[in-house]
């Protein structure tokens, strides 16, 4: 295993970031954001269909037979997944990516390898690989993978006998972009304490059924909603007599280990406008990166930020080592941990050291710094806490876990 970038994935690289720069430039993403809470659109359709249709990055996880691009000789993998992260991190692009086709994508593909009925799970795969249709995995962001969500708690869903989804999820991503609502839900019928998984149509025609309804969101470019479910028509795509959901709890784990991706992005972008800045600003007829204490502060962050790379780059090359469905190994299991653990805070600080040497501009809104410290903290409380995934790594690390 190496975690130096292939030529593919560069090329790869290269296509998303020129379409970003083409239609994601930092003017364009602050007047989205400046009118997200007067829009119906947070999320840009355009540069979303650009990316998963004419790009195709919508088809990376899903495997050739199922309509997408991944495969074990020498197609596209998690590795390519995470190449699309960094990029959409560095551009923090309002696009539904990790709603779509990491987690809710992942949800169908442990459905369809665990499961009899996965016929729907595999009509679903080809119109996400497709780039005609999106979906979101009703669960909260917040969630841990180490305590995934039951559907018969409070904040769940239930599947009645006659077919219909009724219940209330709290927290979730991409859910306003989506045509089609994944639903963890309790088996009402069930002798058991079953679960499942519904695929649940989002389109007008739902109606009262099927409500989304936006919530404040710390990150501008990322909005979370409340979704509502009034005996809403479903299909099943999976079951289970089990009180596990492994669907959920397989597409947290893995959406958490690519999320490392997203964060090196924006760590990378902070880092190198910040040291681009401090090269041009002047105080005291010298440039501010002149500075001992400011070259310091930025040679740490560096550091930090080599490091976050190499955990984050593990990550992805372990998860595309993995089988597509079914229970991570220990390797990838603890890969996604350190990764998580490390990414969050060097993320965050790398925002909050953009914002406080870009002096007085990144207080501003006209600058978009502000835009990246909201999603690197919304992304360091989502998927788990680092505190969550050091937790984890307790066992395997054979180490005690923090009181």
């Amino acid at each position: 295993m190496t975690l130096l970038y292939t030529e593919v994935e560069e090329e790869l690289r290269a296509a998303v970031r020129a379409l970003l720069a083409d239609k994601c430039s930092p003017s364009a993403l602050l007047d989205r954001a400046s009118r997200t809470t007067e829009s119906d659109t947070p999320y840009d359709a355009e540069l979303w269909k650009a990316l998963a249709r004419d790009i195709g990055v919508a088809g990376l996880l899903i495997p050739e037979e199922l309509g997408g691009t991944a495969s074990r000789e020498g197609g596209a993998s998690a590795r390519e997944a995470a190449v699309v992260l960094e990029e959409l991190g560095r551009a923090v692009a309002p696009v539904p990516y990790l709603s779509s086709a990491v987690l809710a994508t992942q949800a169908l593909l442990t459905a369809a390898g665990q499961n009899a009925r996965g016929d729907v799970a595999v009509e679903l795969l080809g119109r996400l690989a497709a780039g005609e249709a999106t979906a979101a995995l009703a669960v909260s962001f917040a969630a841990s993978p180490y305590a995934p969500p039951a559907p018969w708690h409070r904040d769940g869903a239930v599947l009645g006998g006659d077919g219909t989804v009724t219940g209330t999820v709290t927290g979730v991503i991409g859910a306003e972009a989506a045509d089609v609502l994944l639903v963890p839900v309790r088996l009402a019928q069930s002798e058991k304490q079953g679960t499942g998984l519904c695929a649940v149509e989002a389109s007008p025609a739902a109606g009262e059924a099927v409500r989304v309804t936006p919530v404040t969101s710390l990150d501008l470019t990322r909005p979370v909603a409340t979704v509502s479910f009034d005996s809403a028509a479903a299909r099943v795509v999976a079951t289970t007599d089990g009180m596990e959901a492994p669907w959920v709890g397989e597409a947290l784990a893995r959406g958490a280990g690519l999320l490392a991706s997203e964060q090196l992005g924006v760590a990378e972008w902070c880092l190198t406008t910040t040291v681009a800045y401090v090269k041009e600003r002047r105080q005291f007829a010298r440039p501010v990166g002149s500075f001992q204490a400011v070259k310091h502060r930025l040679a740490d962050l560096w550091l930090e930020v080599v490091g976050a790379r190499a955990a984050a780059r593990n990550a992805a090359a372990r998860l595309a080592e993995a089988p597509a469905a079914g229970p991570l190994g220990d390797d990838a299991a603890v890969a996604v941990a350190v990764a998580q653990a490390h990414c969050g805070a060097v993320a965050v600080h790398a925002a909050e050291e953009c914002v406080q040497l870009h002096g007085g501009i990144g207080m501003t809104w006209e600058h978009p710094a502000h835009l990246y410290l909201k999603r690197a903290k919304a992304d360091q409380i989502a998927l788990g806490t680092p505190g969550d995934h050091r937790e984890a790594l307790a066992g395997p690390a054979d180490l005690p876990a923090p009181a």
